[in-house]
């Protein structure tokens, strides 16, 4: 049986060769951020190291994408920096942490996210940090105190110093100069012996963290302990079980989020597209989308009533709650055009007011099916061109033309749908929008171009 992935998303902290050295097959990334996580591929039983992630460049990771990660089977550890602090604040989710930080953490002894965060160069430079972590300094003098290398009054006074500058500002050179001129030699044994390693508390929770990720992987046993700390408590992931559910905690995150992350690209010099980018622009624009969109949910819903032992037309009728009768009730009705209603078997009808009503009694998420319809009905070049005019567009436009809100957008979109028989709630459910509020969010980036082709068309 192979081993499961492990990825680990680290920067300061430990460098990739010191990662590969712990688990040899574990694929490095840089400090996680807002979507990172989304991006990666993943399968039950992987395992996700997350040790340093960004705060100020980007957006933070997620809590969401962390729970996301957790009910699609991943393992994920968190150590040292910011993957100790989200590991306290999840752990009951199922999140699992190590090292000492995460105790921290996770007993209140400090709250801030400035305890971790460090000032570090660029990625080809392998992230040299250029500050201290505040939590290295309160590690080393703590463990000054324990040996009596440090002064346990001087420890405090020096933490005192370093808490109160901000965290961009924490080198030895401003520290040297915030703290009193008798505990200097102090703040320099601090400095020399987290320079070493020995009180970088950081880095040795990390090194515990994929110890622990190589262990649950299969990997060689005691792998990289020259440079780990002592089987100590406090180097032993954290597993407290929780009443983890995706149903109570993942509000606002799924699938279609991951598939928006992972698809996302670069298409031109500043200008980025994901898959449900170009499906967007077969929803507003393509003639040919509905009957896509149709054939899809049709796929699923067949599957659904297979997967009960039922024909179509009974699976819809048990879900729907309509007897055998000749003709469907007005409030399913209402989700037919005229045409439908007056050419189609009651049985066709039925199929179709399910694939409209979908998200009233369906969580599957539609948009994977979808998309791999479209990718090969040929309409994937033309729609991904609409979505680079629509933002060629709204570049040309930047400061003429203001867009408006998305009830709107809406609103002004909605005449490319008009025609006689139908309605507005049939024409957004047969391209799978469930109302005006979504309608108007996805037309904002295409509004621009749209008021353009009006323009001309109108010449």
């Amino acid at each position: 049986m192979s081993s499961p992935n492990v990825v680990v998303y680290t920067g300061p902290t430990v460098s990739r060769d010191e990662v590969l050295t712990v688990v040899p097959h574990a694929r490095v990334r840089p400090p996680v951020a807002r979507g990172d996580l989304l991006a990666e591929t993943w399968s039950p039983d992987d395992i996700a190291v997350i040790i340093d992630g960004y705060y100020r460049e980007r957006l933070s990771v997620g809590h969401k994408e962390i729970l996301w990660l957790l009910d699609e089977g991943v393992h994920v550890i968190g150590a040292a920096s910011m993957g100790a602090l989200r590991a306290a604040e999840l752990s009951p989710y199922g999140m699992s942490g190590a090292g000492t930080v995460f105790d921290m953490y996770a007993t209140g002894e400090v709250d801030g996210d400035d305890e971790v965060a460090v000032v570090h160069g660029p990625a080809d430079r392998g992230y040299p940090a250029a500050t201290v972590a505040l939590v290295n300094i309160r590690y080393g003098c703590r463990e000054g105190a324990r040996t009596g290398l440090v002064p346990a009054a001087a420890g405090e006074r020096i933490v005192r110093a370093a808490k109160a500058l901000p965290f961009m500002r924490r080198t030895w050179r401003e520290l040297e100069a915030a703290v009193d001129s008798g505990d200097r030699e102090h703040l320099a044994t601090l400095e020399r012996l987290i320079g070493t390693g020995e009180w970088d508390v950081k880095r040795r929770d990390a090194m515990a963290a994929l110890r622990a990720a190589g262990e649950r992987s299969y990997a060689k046993p005691g792998a990289g302990s020259d440079d780990s700390p002592d089987d100590s408590p406090d180097d032993k992931p954290d597993e407290t079980p929780g009443a983890w559910t995706a149903g109570t905690a993942l509000t606002g995150i799924t699938h279609y989020e991951a598939l928006r992350w992972r698809s996302r690209r670069e298409y031109a010099p500043g200008r980025w597209m994901t898959d449900l980018d170009v499906v967007n622009a077969g929803r507003l624009f393509g003639d040919d989308y509905p009957r896509l969109h149709e054939e899809a949910l049709t796929g699923l819903l067949s599957g659904f009533a297979a997967g009960q032992g039922l024909d179509l037309e009974t699976y819809a009728r048990a879900r729907l709650g309509v007897a055998g009768s000749a003709t469907l009730p007005p409030v399913l009705a209402s989700w037919l055009t005229e045409t439908e209603l007056a050419a189609l078997p009651v049985a066709e009808q039925l199929r179709l007011v399910m694939v409209r009503v979908w998200p009233t009694w369906q969580s599957e998420d539609w948009r994977p099916v979808v998309l791999e319809r479209v990718r090969q009905s040929g309409h994937w070049h033309e729609w991904s061109e609409i979505v680079e005019r629509a933002d060629e567009a709204a570049e040309r436009t930047r400061g003429r033309l203001a867009v408006p809100p998305p009830e709107i957008c809406a609103k002004i979109f909605l005449r490319h749908w008009h025609r006689k028989g139908t309605s507005a709630e049939v024409e957004l459910a047969r391209r799978g929008f469930t109302g005006m509020p979504e309608l108007g969010h996805t037309v904002r980036r295409f509004f621009a171009l749209d008021v353009q082709s009006a323009r001309a068309a109108a010449r």
